[in-house]
């Protein structure tokens, strides 16, 4: 940050209370333009869903846009075009965290499982994160996501191999936890109806959860955010400024503690609002034209 944004700051207090909205903007692009740890990314663009055919030219494009900001980049699946994700983020000297997106239907699975392997194999992955809230959304039995995680460590010895739920999940799935190199969690206050202004302190309680059932395994925060707009979640709302705040002390605490972090999302995706109601399309740091927040 400049001098005159740590000022700023430092005559707020890190809960940034009381200061204007001008005040607010100046630090946050300061934040953007000082980089992160991670992004999760958000290839989508406005009229597709996952199903669709993503393109190299849009995957160039999208990652061309974060390039300056991040180290590293998470993807979610490795077909319909997604697989070109690591590849191109590779190229622009990002690491990745590649994840095979698991479900319901066995070919599909089969398929991100071997693509991912593939990529490893290639030397596109950094860490691979074998399926995405399997558990939480109840698709696969746990028995069947251990056979998933075991196939993908067995052939590709020399990379991380991890599972991405939510932090609770691994104190509730010892087996799961036993499995992972690292323990890949996703932490999200505003979900749980947290009010913003306590989020900071929601947040650190989920990764020490995550960090004492992992027992002494690295813990990377794989998702968190705020949204934008939309509808209130008991105490947690949607807004600018809360989303700005949330980002701004998210990032601070990612720098001061050494806490690696994927930040949800790069980019607003429009169709999200069908399975997370109207808050889901407002998660990115850009937005649906790819253009930076305020």
């Amino acid at each position: 940050m400049s001098f005159k944004a740590e000022k700023i700051m430092a005559l707020a207090g890190k809960n940034l209370q009381g200061l204007s909205s001008n005040e607010l903007i100046e630090i946050y692009r300061e934040m953007i333009q000082a980089g992160m740890h991670g992004l999760c990314f958000s290839p989508y663009v406005e009229g597709q869903q996952p199903g669709d055919q993503l393109t190299e030219a849009q995957v160039r494009s999208r990652l061309e846009v974060i390039r300056p900001y991040t180290k590293w980049v998470r993807s979610f699946s490795c077909t319909e075009g997604n697989e070109l994700i690591p590849k191109i983020a590779k190229e622009f000297g990002i690491k990745t965290l590649v994840g095979a997106w698991l479900g319901k239907n066995e070919e599909i699975n089969r398929k991100e499982v071997e693509n991912l392997i593939k990529l490893a194999k290639e030397g596109y992955v950094d860490i691979a994160a074998v399926g995405n809230e399997v558990m939480y959304r109840k698709d696969l039995t746990e028995d069947q996501l251990l056979e998933f995680i075991l196939k993908v460590k067995n052939a590709i010895p020399g990379v991380p191999v991890g599972y991405v739920d939510a932090y609770y999940e691994f104190e509730h799935r010892p087996g799961i936890t036993e499995a992972c190199d690292v323990i890949l969690a996703n932490c999200y206050p505003f979900w749980e109806g947290c009010a913003l202004e306590y989020s900071l302190l929601y947040i650190k309680d989920m990764y020490q959860r995550a960090l004492r059932a992992g027992n002494g395994k690295k813990v990377i925060i794989t998702e968190t955010g705020w949204p934008s707009q939309g509808t209130n979640l008991y105490g947690a709302v949607p807004s600018d400024e809360n989303f700005m705040k949330y980002f701004i002390n998210i990032q601070n605490w990612s720098k001061e503690e050494s806490i690696d972090i994927h930040y949800f999302s790069s980019f607003d995706e429009s169709w999200k609002v069908g399975t997370e109601g109207d808050v889901g399309a407002y998660w990115g740091l850009w937005d649906k034209d790819e253009k930076l927040k305020y």
